[in-house]
């Protein structure tokens, strides 16, 4: 079904299945942003609709109703999405705002809820990049559509491992990680930078290496 007709029977099925205030705040706050994301991001990306909730209500830590422009919920996964427009986002906000709005993320994450954001300006123009990072977010909860191996699994890990670190990789690091002794270690690093996901960083005269950085590009290895 095209994305037209499908995102038109998303919308039917949701408004049919609500009433007062939940029912208005979809046919008031599902606008052109809330599409686009869905028709340049989600839809090329998925190709489906199910599991997300448009305008989903969730409370906050006063007990006031939050609504979240998109849930998605397979399950045991329970993830909202936000898309925040520059303009009307800084304009709207002032510092007791800007509070609640903090307060409202961490007391979400403690529900189990996590809070994904995406501006409005990347969706529109820049619709790649967020497929790019809503993939590897997917990717933790979705099963491969394939069967992966430990191998490609422990490398998508060391790939994580050097994002959340934030500077470059030492055979040390993947030792604690994996819990594994250093030339097996050194032989996973190895076989990254074989792959052109890892560059190696030489030390002294050029012949030992000391650590691995991420490759430009290297996102795309989540696809």
């Amino acid at each position: 079904m095209p994305f037209d007709e499908e995102h038109t029977a998303f919308i039917r099925l949701h408004l049919e299945s609500r009433t007062g205030e939940r029912r208005g705040r979809l046919e008031r706050g599902h606008r052109h942003g809330e599409r686009l994301f869905l028709s340049n991001v989600w839809w090329p990306l998925r190709g489906s609709l199910k599991d997300l909730h448009p305008e989903y209500e969730v409370l906050d830590w006063r007990g006031k109703s939050y609504f979240a422009d998109f849930a998605w919920l397979p399950g045991y996964v329970k993830l909202l999405f936000e898309i925040k427009g520059f303009t009307t986002h800084v304009r709207d906000m002032d510092r007791h705002k800007y509070c609640n709005e903090l307060n409202r993320e961490t007391f979400l994450h403690s529900m189990g809820f996590h809070v994904i954001s995406f501006a409005y300006d990347d969706v529109e123009q820049r619709p790649d990049l967020c497929i790019t990072l809503l993939r590897m977010v997917l990717s933790r909860y979705l099963p491969s559509q394939t069967p992966v191996s430990r191998a490609l699994f422990a490398e998508k890990e060391i790939i994580r491992l050097a994002t959340q670190l934030a500077q470059p990789l030492r055979p040390k690091d993947v030792e604690l990680h994996f819990e594994i002794d250093h030339k097996t270690a050194v032989l996973m690093l190895k076989k990254l930078c074989t792959k052109g996901l890892l560059l190696p960083s030489f030390r002294g005269n050029g012949e030992r290496v000391v650590r691995y950085e991420l490759a430009p590009g290297v996102l795309d290895y989540f696809d």
